[in-house]
């Protein structure tokens, strides 16, 4: 007998519409694991939940309760740590060393872009 695949049965169970404030909800508990908003309305979509259904966007809810983070600036935050990591560990990898700088001058110039300190 063939398994049944769980992010069906998820899709099935909550297939349902929930109303403004428990999307919110739903964003807010996500958003506290540590997601960025495009994980989230993957996760969101996954689960059978459009967030074109309802009125605010993902990214503006965050905003407004002062959780947001930049998903750009966060994305290259973690790959610079990963590569940073990778470095320390192998001092004679010249490539890593010069994807750190990389990196790096790409995060700066992010941020000077959103004019983030």
């Amino acid at each position: 007998m063939p398994k049944e695949n769980p992010k069906k049965s998820q899709k099935n169970e909550l297939s349902k519409k929930l109303s403004q404030a428990e999307f919110e909800k739903k964003i807010l508990e996500l958003a506290k694991k540590g997601l960025t908003t495009e994980k989230i309305g993957e996760k969101l979509r996954y689960q059978g939940i459009h967030p074109k259904e309802y009125e605010k966007k993902i990214s503006k809810i965050l905003k407004e309760k002062n959780v947001y983070e930049n998903p750009d600036l966060k994305n290259i935050e973690t790959k610079l740590e990963r590569v940073k990591k990778h470095y320390e560990k192998n001092k004679q990898d010249k490539r890593a060393m010069r994807e750190k700088d990389r990196i790096f001058a790409q995060l700066r110039i992010l941020k000077k872009y959103f004019k983030v300190n």
